[in-house]
């Protein structure tokens, strides 16, 4: 069973949206978006309300780095 995720899970969280969306450029996804995307995600668990900027930021940039890996 795989682990439950949390908005603190920047970096897991963006190897999973890398994986569910490896066609899309993170930098070109809207925050609101990007919410959405993550708490679809199967194994996540936490409270979506208590989301923010930075978090998001911070998955964004985790996904980024994934896609740049994917990308080369």
């Amino acid at each position: 069973m795989a682990r439950e995720l949390t908005w603190g899970d920047a970096e897991d969280i963006g190897i999973r949206l890398q994986e569910e969306h490896p066609d899309v450029d993170p930098l070109t996804v809207r925050f609101t978006d990007l919410h959405g995307w993550v708490v679809a995600l199967p194994d996540f668990k936490d409270d979506p309300k208590t989301s923010n900027e930075k978090k998001l930021e911070a998955i964004q940039m985790a996904w980024h780095e994934e896609y740049q890996d994917a990308q080369s």
